[in-house]
């Protein structure tokens, strides 16, 4: 069989009715044609810029660098992030979604403000949530998610000798949501990673200390009782835990504009 030898960048018809050409298995994306093959790309190149600028937002709330009530205006963050409008609209309606973000008819949008009454529902959820979880995690208790929620723990606790404030406050939240995902219950994890950021958003608006309101110490306690499979004792100190969270929150304080310039290009 004689083979035809064609340059690499040569258009695709060349390509047309020569049965005997060898080609390697090019993969999904670029064994369509030039047409759907760009649009495919794109749509992974949206998908992937939304991600990151949702992840980046939701970190920055996490890390309290972005405050309750701060206005994420759409031409200002298109700017920042360098994206068009419409693209920034998608991360808010996102946002929105989980509740991260209010939005506004005339005014925008803006960073989650749960009054005093919402933060208390928060709570109360987390109250009827968190307990359930435990269970579901030890009913399906392994040592490698024994090992995942005590690597977690190291990792809060090398924070708090950094005195790293906003690794502190991230993993503290962080904590909850990787229990919840070790449950194995995706409903459950998603509800927990909504309540979690409003509860951040909570301590950040009432101006609890981190240090107080989420001690790693309480983690390593749920963690011990969990690897035990002492249920009882760890829906005991889950409870006891979120009651010091919540009793240590002030009301009444405000906080200032945030720089979004700072905290995005910083």
């Amino acid at each position: 069989m004689e083979l035809k030898l064609v340059a690499p960048d040569a258009p695709d018809q060349a390509f047309e009715g020569a049965p005997d050409r060898i080609t390697s298995d090019p993969g999904p994306i670029h064994s369509m044609p030039a047409a759907a093959r760009k649009t495919a790309t794109t749509r992974q190149d949206r998908d992937s810029s939304v991600d990151e600028i949702y992840e980046r937002i939701y970190v920055a709330i996490l890390e309290h660098r972005l405050q309750p009530g701060t206005k994420l205006g759409e031409e200002r963050m298109a700017d920042i992030f360098g994206v068009s409008r419409a693209r920034i609209r998608e991360v808010l309606a996102r946002l929105a979604h989980e509740q991260i973000v209010e939005l506004f008819p005339q005014r925008g949008a803006y960073v989650a403000k749960p009054t005093i009454e919402q933060a208390r529902d928060v709570f109360e959820a987390r109250r009827l949530i968190e307990p359930a979880v435990l269970r579901r995690l030890i009913e399906t208790l392994t040592p490698e998610k024994v090992a995942r929620m005590r690597q977690h723990s190291e990792l809060e606790a090398d924070a708090h000798r950094r005195n790293d404030r906003r690794a502190v406050i991230r993993l503290s939240g962080e904590f909850h949501t990787l229990v919840a995902e070790l449950a194995g219950n995706s409903a459950l994890a998603r509800s927990m990673r909504e309540l979690c950021m409003l509860t951040c958003l909570t301590i950040f608006l009432y101006d609890a200390p981190t240090a107080q309101s989420c001690r790693n110490d309480e983690h390593e306690r749920i963690i011990d009782a969990v690897a035990k499979r002492d249920r009882a004792r760890a829906e005991k100190l889950m409870l006891g835990h979120l009651d010091h969270i919540e009793g240590s929150l002030n009301l009444g304080q405000s906080a200032n504009e945030a720089d979004l310039e700072a905290i995005f290009k910083g």
